[in-house]
């Protein structure tokens, strides 16, 4: 049998800009600059985001995945 894996919910800050000519919202998350998207609103630019934060972050453990050598994992906290 399968043990459960715990999925951890991550907090991530976006830094919103409304476009004044087309009235489009547009965002960049501050965690994962390479996270950026767009929205026709608010509601629609948070979706799009967790999406693009999402696929990016499945990129990057997919790259370490296929690295050679031992990869391994530490906590570092930053204040």
């Amino acid at each position: 049998m399968f043990a459960k894996i715990k999925h951890k919910i991550m907090e991530y800050t976006i830094s919103v800009h409304k476009d004044e000519a087309s009235g489009w919202y547009c965002g960049q998350c501050v965690q994962v600059p390479a996270a950026i998207s767009q929205g026709a609103t608010l509601d629609e630019l948070m979706d799009n985001m967790k999406d693009a934060i999402s696929m990016i972050l499945q990129y990057n453990k997919d790259k370490v995945r296929q690295s050679s050598g031992k990869v391994f994992y530490r906590k570092l906290a930053v204040v």
